[in-house]
């Protein structure tokens, strides 16, 4: 009753609001069966049902809150669970683990193995589908992603679909669905903004990927277009009704509130058309400005029509363009942080490598919190002026060095001043290896290689750190698995691992860490930050490596020279390897991959097999654009 009450009085503001100001001296007129009276369904909210707007907006923003409360407490409950396991296992020997290596319920296995962890058929979800080298069409999203976009969309037409059919005036019904459409499509546009952000406040609340945000954000934005273009069909086919295209032509020359309203639409209309991913990976850089371009000018569109209008909707629009400045100004107080201070601002080294890659190192003006498997966004302006790329972060260190203050920089003039201590301050510098693709990383590499010592260095900087959201630290056995350049996101869960062994700091007492690259010049990238690990105190108890050469030039490069450290010529077949680990897992099992597509799929085919017979996770990076 409270909420009828409730819902009554909306609609009843709205109408003394919004309503009445349009329908002065409209009485007597019979509006639902008069079909002279389309003129007056062209105009304001004439026709519009806001209290039925209203609700769904409300059953709209109530779904989706609902739907995020319970992934929050099923996150929770994985975290607590994985809590327990680490501290219960920081002291126990691989036998006393065996607790953890069974699953204690039969529903979540099969939760995991036939929805979160499944592809949409089969075992295909990020291996791309091309339809030549040239044309890219995407990936499939996986079997959970189709699930809540199938019911966002249905949803969304059935909100659509809620009208008065009772009017018998095609007038007012078309004015109604013009409403409808016009006002979900700026509802719509609140989550559009928010998931597109690198800071979205969701991403650490709910622990769910920017890659996965980025996929609703896709979706959901053509949802939005849609929605858009039905809103200004509607107007369009009542204005024709009443006035011909005489009166179309006079509305879109001489009204700006429906000249913004069209600026939107057509702004949301040509970014729909190059948001196919063959455009979009053939023209990334092109398409990005474009795309940021044009989402701009259809909020302005948008925000000037509502204005005009007085429209609702307005303070919706508010806080999308609040929520889009926030986000703008959260990203550049932390690079200008991260990056700039008073001694300077953050200096590159790039180094050219075997294999058309650079290793490239970031020498931050301040120190951060690093974070296993989290990436960040590389600024090199003399390269790609304002352009933006995520890479992992291969490798962080923590150096002190002495302060630049100018009285440092003076030579001792006493005794005293011999014994005064040097000043020092904490110097970090993370590493990336970015393989030559196109665009900047091409330019990047070709500059560095035409360089006489293969070294360039360059000023730059870096936004982040982002991501980095899984621990692995609870598990007894992990195993990771990298292709290609896929090695930057597991070697920093390596060195972490092993660290954490030693200081008795994690629960994991099995490391398995497998690598295929197609020559063994590739294994020059990280050679150095191996080299570190290999010489860990304690990386004999619990690392194993396995080194596939997938195009060996002679079989006298594939020698594996000890027991921990194994090389063998040809594909790693990850199910033969997922399976002899479980085998001999300690505890609870993770299986992470980073890694091309095809290779990827492979490894979570090879981790859905084995759930069921044991605590098993699946862990995959990958950012699809």
């Amino acid at each position: 009753m409270a909420a009828a009450e409730h819902g009554t009085a909306d609609f009843a503001y709205a109408k003394s609001t919004f309503i009445a100001p349009y329908t002065a001296g409209l009485n007597g007129v019979n509006l639902s069966k008069s079909n002279s009276t389309a003129p007056v369904y062209t105009t304001g909210l004439n026709g519009v049902r806001l209290g039925t707007d209203a609700l769904t907006t409300r059953l709209l923003w109530y779904s989706v809150a609902g739907f995020c409360l319970l992934v929050v407490m099923a996150r929770l409950m994985q975290i607590g669970n994985a809590h327990l396991r680490h501290l219960f296992n920081l002291s126990t020997n691989p036998v006393q683990q065996a607790f953890w290596s069974r699953d204690r319920t039969t529903y979540w296995p099969r939760v995991k193995k036939h929805i979160l962890y499944a592809p949409l058929h089969r075992k295909r979800h990020n291996r791309e589908i091309q339809l030549s080298r040239a044309i890219n069409m995407g990936t499939l999203p996986s079997r959970l992603h189709i699930i809540l976009l199938l019911l966002y969309l249905i949803s969304n037409i059935v909100y659509c679909c809620i009208l008065d059919y009772n009017r018998h005036n095609k007038a007012a019904l078309l004015a109604e669905v013009r409403g409808r459409t016009g006002h979900l499509s700026v509802i719509n546009m609140v989550p559009l903004i928010i998931l597109a952000g690198r800071n979205n406040p969701l991403i650490p609340l709910l622990r769910v990927s920017f890659d996965t945000y980025n996929l609703f954000h896709r979706w959901i934005g053509r949802i939005v277009v849609l929605e858009a273009v039905a809103h200004t069909l509607a107007w369009a086919v009542n204005m024709h009704a009443a006035k011909g295209y005489p009166g179309i032509k006079e509305s879109l020359g001489g009204d700006s509130f429906i000249q913004f309203g069209l600026l939107a639409t057509i702004a949301m209309v040509v970014i729909l058309c190059q948001s196919p991913s063959a455009v979009r990976h053939a023209f990334y850089e092109t398409f990005l400005h474009l795309h940021q371009l044009l989402a701009f000018a259809a909020i302005l569109g948008v925000f000037v029509h509502s204005t005009k209008g007085h429209l609702p909707q307005q303070r919706y629009i508010n806080w999308m363009v609040a929520l889009w400045i926030l986000e703008r100004m959260a990203r550049s107080i932390r690079i200008v942080y991260r990056n700039f201070s008073l001694r300077g601002c953050t200096k590159v080294t790039v180094e050219a490598m075997p294999g058309e890659a650079c290793r490239v190192t970031f020498n931050l003006e301040r120190p951060w919190r690093y974070t296993p498997g989290c990436h960040v966004y590389a600024y090199l302006p003399r390269v790609s002026l304002w352009m933006s790329h995520p890479f992992s972060v291969a490798w962080c260190e923590e150096r002190s060095v002495p302060c630049s203050d100018a009285d440092d920089d003076k030579l001792p003039s006493t005794v005293a001043d011999l014994d005064t201590p040097i000043s020092t301050r904490t110097a970090t510098s993370i590493s990336l290896v970015m393989c030559k693709r196109t665009g900047m990383t091409a330019k990047l590499y070709n500059k560095a290689k035409a360089a006489p010592t293969g070294i360039i260095t360059l000023y730059g900087a870096v936004e982040g750190p982002y991501g980095g959201l899984e621990s692995l630290r609870s598990y007894g056995t992990v195993i990771l698995f990298a292709g290609g350049v896929g090695i930057t996101h597991q070697i920093s869960h390596v060195q972490d691992l092993i660290a954490g062994h030693l200081a008795g700091t994690v629960a994991t007492r099995k490391v398995v860490l497998v690598w295929s690259v197609r020559t063994t010049e590739t294994l020059e990238w990280v050679r150095p930050w191996m080299d570190e690990i290999l010489a860990m105190p304690n990386r004999k108890e619990i690392l194993k490596v396995l080194l596939f050469i997938t195009k060996p030039r002679n079989a006298r490069e594939v020698i594996s020279r000890s027991e921990m450290v194994q090389m063998f010529p040809g594909r790693a077949n990850p199910k033969v390897i997922v399976g002899k680990e479980m085998e001999s897992r300690v505890g609870a099992m993770a299986v992470t991959v980073c890694g091309p597509g095809a290779f990827a799929d492979d490894v979570r085919a090879a981790a859905r097999e084995q759930v069921g017979r044991g605590t098993v996770d699946f862990v995959e990076e990958s950012f699809t654009w």
